[in-house]
């Protein structure tokens, strides 16, 4: 995976597990990732975590 600086990635199930991981490692590519979960500190954690390991945007999605 080269750089990802103009992708957008959306991941569902990113507070936690393999969708957690996804989601560091196209943030560590430089993509923008958007994520979501169904627990809102986990997913908030995991935005924080994406944007400090270089994902350009990352935007969490809370339940409603």
């Amino acid at each position: 995976m080269g750089n990802l600086a103009d992708a957008v990635v959306v991941i569902t199930g990113a507070s936690s597990g393999i969708g957690r991981a996804t989601a560091l490692a196209f943030a560590s590519k430089g993509a923008r990732v958007v994520l979501a979960a169904r627990r809102q500190e986990p997913l908030e954690a995991a935005a924080l975590e994406c944007r400090q390991a270089g994902a350009a945007d990352a935007l969490a999605i809370p339940p409603t």
